[in-house]
């Protein structure tokens, strides 16, 4: 079973930073890829994504202000983001596949293999 488990987040003033880590089992981690996505009223984005071979990739709203990584040995994604907006206001959601066999490819963005995490708001103050 993929369990997911989230934290960092919280209240943070515009310009400083967000970091955000997300603890993986139940899933081969070093070979899979993951996203983190947020959720705001209305609207849906994939912040970022990495993949097995550690190719990540951004949003626009994020791109030059966001880092993704992880640690294969402890099994954990962080995301940081840097020069934060009162825009990046959202829940925050760690996204991994439902299983090995959906870890690459197609079925990275597909909601049908996803889990999401629990999600950990987050919330910019100008």
């Amino acid at each position: 079973e993929v369990q997911l488990v989230q934290s960092g987040g919280g209240s943070v003033q515009a310009g400083g930073t967000l970091r955000l880590s997300c603890e993986a089992s139940g899933f081969t981690f070093s070979t899979c890829c993951m996203s983190w996505y947020r959720q705001s009223p209305g609207k849906k984005e994939l912040v970022s994504s990495i993949s097995g071979d550690g190719t990540t990739s951004y949003g626009a709203s994020v791109r030059g202000r966001a880092t993704i990584s992880k640690d294969n040995d402890k099994k954990t994604m962080y995301l940081e983001i840097n020069d934060l907006k009162p825009e990046d206001t959202a829940m925050y959601y760690c996204v991994a596949p439902r299983g090995d066999a959906y870890c690459s490819g197609r079925y990275c963005h597909d909601v049908l293999y996803q889990i999401w995490g629990r999600g950990t708001q987050v919330t910019v103050s100008s």
